[in-house]
């Protein structure tokens, strides 16, 4: 038998005993953190490939050259007009916004520049405006004493009426815009029937338009509206009988993707 030796150590063997943490650090926020941006990215991508063309073509442009588009974008070279915060980069949300304003209003010098090739055309140009408002592109046809439009009190469309209503189809036609169409009256009262108002004719002459625009370019599902506000929605507030009041208002919607 070995002599064991008094200067050599003593071998211990060490077990370490495993104690289980209750969590695994933060890596599983950063894993989901990734999910949530890939699908929010995968969300813009389905968004934008149901938009226009022209909402597609400012994306990719802004992507491409950030800094030039935003640019672009503040000096008024790609799109007058603009609304962004001085100062501040505009979002994504309010150059498409602007994209779809600037063709709702080129859709408007087209249907201006469609009129001006007639003379009967020309005598409506007075009677024909454009706004920007919220919900879109809002077109009005304005009465004038002389019942260009309809006669007074009732809601059969003129001649003329009819032709300016199929120059506006052809062009909306050709957008994938929706649409809205509202009737106003003068303060003017209505009595020649017995429980027929200015609501009624105003609900009336809007359905009169709806049915020329519907069948001279419209497509089948592109009007989603019809309204009727009588007198409660006046142009010229301080004359209420003023015949600017009675008009039909056109409004062409900004584009909603995915809605059908």
């Amino acid at each position: 038998m070995k002599k064991k030796n008094e200067n050599e150590l003593p071998i211990r063997i060490v077990k370490k005993k495993n104690h289980h943490k209750g969590h695994h650090g933060g890596s599983w926020k950063v894993a989901y953190a990734d999910f949530v941006t890939a699908m929010l990215a995968l969300f813009i991508v389905l968004w934008i490939l149901n938009a226009g063309d022209d909402v597609k073509q400012a994306v990719a442009g802004y992507f491409q050259d950030p800094s030039g588009y935003l640019e672009s974008y503040r000096s008024g070279g790609i799109l007058d007009g603009a609304r962004g915060m001085p100062g501040s980069d505009p979002t994504i949300e309010e150059l498409i916004r602007q994209v779809q304003e600037q063709r709702l209003m080129r859709m408007g010098e087209s249907i201006i520049e469609e009129l001006q090739k007639s003379p009967r055309g020309m005598i409506f140009l007075d009677q024909i405006t454009f706004q920007i408002v919220d919900e879109g592109l809002r077109i009005e046809l304005l009465e004038t004493s002389e019942s260009f439009f309809f006669d007074i009190g009732t809601a059969e469309l003129q001649a003329d009426a009819i032709g300016v209503l199929r120059t506006i189809a052809k062009e909306i036609g050709e957008l994938p815009n929706k649409v809205i169409i509202e009737g106003h009256t003068d303060r003017r009262q209505y009595s020649t029937i017995v429980g027929y108002t200015n609501f009624e004719l105003s609900v009336d002459r809007a359905n009169s338009a709806r049915r020329v625009l519907a069948t001279n370019g419209l497509r089948e599902n592109q009007i989603v509206e019809v309204r009727g506000y009588a007198d409660r929605k006046l142009r010229n507030k301080e004359d209420p009988y003023d015949a600017s009041n009675r008009r039909i208002s056109i409004i062409i919607k900004f584009d909603e993707p995915g809605y059908e």
